[in-house]
């Protein structure tokens, strides 16, 4: 009974992993208010009925999918518990914690720049998107200022730069839509993008500059 329930629960999550990756796939393509849900179940391979079920509803699959493409996966591990931020944290030095801060983000942009393009157009037009994420908070801001600041209570740091300015800095450099514009745009490759922050971040906020 048990393997036959463990059985049953990994086709219910690789149906739902399916419906996601179908979803990102089009709403990136066609656009959030262009695409149907028909056509997600077709990618899928379900019908549009189990769409439903699994998530309700348009919106709360849109969600779901922002915040699996954030992660990584569909473990409910927060970013500020991931083992690629934990380093930033831990890291002996600024600039090692610069390194780390680089690395996990270009894996965090690569999977959710274009993801992040879409959501803003689609909340620019339609006011039930908008009310899915809080107005107050920006959770970008809150894990960039605390990799910022972090990075700068440790040896090498900047003297002259603020933990909050620091932070904007951070914030700014690692945005998606810079990152699209370098990578989309001007055909950057992300290892490229990565070194260009690194450099950049690393004369804004380390004390040697040099690297």
């Amino acid at each position: 009974m048990r393997e036959g329930k463990g059985k049953q629960g990994d086709k219910a999550q690789e149906t739902r992993r399916r419906i996601i990756q179908a979803a990102g796939v089009l709403f990136v393509e066609q656009g959030y208010g262009a695409t149907r849900l028909q056509e997600i179940a077709d990618r899928a391979g379900v019908a549009v009925q189990t769409i439903y079920f699994v998530f309700r509803n348009k919106p709360s699959l849109l969600k779901e999918l922002v915040d699996v493409t954030i992660a990584g996966d569909d473990e409910p591990v927060p970013t500020m518990e991931r083992p690629w931020f934990v380093e930033v944290l831990d890291a002996p030095t600024a600039g090692s914690a610069l390194a780390a801060l680089l690395g996990g983000t270009r894996g965090t942009l690569e999977r959710v720049a274009a993801v992040n393009e879409m959501v803003r157009a689609a909340a620019a037009t339609d006011p039930e998107i908008r009310e899915l994420w809080p107005h107050q908070t920006d959770p970008r801001y809150t894990v960039t200022s605390a990799a910022a600041k972090a990075l700068m209570a440790k040896p090498g740091a900047s003297p002259t730069v603020s933990p909050d300015e620091a932070a904007d800095i951070v914030y700014a450099v690692l945005s998606p839509e810079l990152f699209l514009v370098l990578t989309r745009d001007r055909a950057w490759p992300p290892a490229k993008w990565e070194r260009w922050a690194h450099r950049t971040l690393g004369s804004q906020l380390l004390a040697d500059s040099g690297l």
